[in-house]
């Protein structure tokens, strides 16, 4: 197939992943840049070598067939509508909109208009997830009855050199990194039928030691320690820790348990990692991924762990959908069953009961097999 055209709105921090990533595939080349700061865009197209355009511009332009939204969460919505209003297809960082209401309607505008809505996270194509996927699905472990799921850390406060909208709403740890681990289980166990929950807000302010903006006080807007439970259509229950209010834990990121085996599943922000498997009471033994595309480590984190990062494959097979005629994995359904549940944890702490989730969602097609993106063409 030709290369799918795109454009990118947004040129924060976690543009450069994307920026590195279409560069790395066939499949797309970004042709221009936008951002409400025309400095930032600009430092961007010269540095990968595309255009910066103002956004009105970037949508009139006939060749951009997709538009990447990276915008902060608070934006989404608005900026994905802009989008969708111009007959572009959009794809968005997570969460899909600050908010459900503001999501549900993105999404019956993007189909009233005939477009593709797309949405991180993608990591669940990782080769670790495909191959947890593939063991679940192939019995290994038995009926998926129960599971546990952990993110625990001190906030973003700390390193991030704008983390302000971290705490304001469509942020913190249950939007910012729960669509991680929510979306993982979807794909694994199926659709969530109910969520319980219990949310709480350890400090009301938060105090910026990172540069340039270090000494800075943020005013937290949403809560920052979440525990709840996920309950299935499929049956099984899985619990979810979230927490920007923690030192230190020894804690595993995500626990599978079935009714033949368990597994131990890498972290979901990341593609790659050592799925561990245990069939009934063997002993642990490693997943093989060998045969399954992106788990290669590529990028070097600040603690020196070498992790594979893929960012962008959601939106490769989006336009190779396109191309097709077929669905695409990382989807706008998917992300607003998704988003539905993450705002199910704090519905459920105040109001204090469990949180019937309404929207529908089929678990996204598995990878097949292979060494790259050529996997998406298949």
């Amino acid at each position: 197939m030709e290369p799918a055209i795109v454009g990118i709105i947004g040129c924060g921090n976690i543009s450069d992943a994307y920026f590195k990533g279409a560069a790395r595939s066939k499949l797309i080349r970004v042709k221009a840049c936008a951002d409400l700061r025309a400095e930032a865009a600009e430092a961007q197209a010269l540095t990968y070598g595309v255009a910066a355009l103002p956004v009105d511009d970037l949508l009139a332009d006939p060749e951009i067939e997709i538009v990447i939204n990276l915008t902060v969460p608070l934006a989404h919505g608005a900026v994905s509508r802009q989008i969708i209003t111009a007959d572009k297809h959009v794809y968005s960082e997570k969460p899909l909109a600050a908010r459900f209401s503001e999501a549900q309607a993105l999404m019956l505008a993007a189909g009233g208009r005939g477009v593709r809505v797309g949405c991180a996270p993608d990591t669940f194509l990782g080769a670790a997830h495909q191959a947890c996927r593939r063991a679940i699905d192939a019995g290994r472990i038995g009926r998926p009855v129960a599971g546990a799921a952990s993110v625990l850390s001190h906030g973003m406060e700390h390193w991030h050199p704008n983390p302000e909208f971290f705490f304001k709403r469509g942020g913190g740890p249950i939007h910012d990194i729960g669509p991680y681990y929510v979306t993982q289980l979807v794909t694994f166990l199926g659709p969530v039928a109910r969520v319980a929950a219990q949310v709480s807000t350890a400090s009301p302010t938060r105090t910026v030691t990172s540069e340039p903006r270090k000494g800075q006080v943020i005013e937290v807007e949403v809560p920052t320690t979440v525990n709840g439970v996920l309950s299935f259509a499929s049956g099984a229950n899985v619990t979810l820790s979230a927490s920007w209010d923690v030192w230190k834990h020894k804690r595993l990121p995500f626990e599978i348990y079935g009714t033949e085996g368990s597994l131990l599943v890498p972290d979901p922000n990341f593609f790659g990692g050592t799925p561990m498997i245990s069939e009934r009471d063997s002993e642990w033994r490693e997943l093989d991924t060998a045969a399954h595309p992106f788990r290669i480590p590529n990028r070097t984190l600040r603690s020196g762990a070498e992790v594979a990062d893929y960012r962008i494959i959601g939106l490769l097979d989006m336009a190779a959908a396109l191309h097709q005629g077929r669905p695409h994995r990382a989807s706008g359904d998917l992300a607003l069953h998704v988003l539905e549940v993450l705002d199910a944890f704090e519905r459920s702490s105040i109001e204090g009961h469990h949180v019937m989730i309404e929207t529908p969602c089929e678990r996204p097609e598995p990878l097949p097999l292979g060494s790259g993106d050529e996997v998406f063409l298949s």
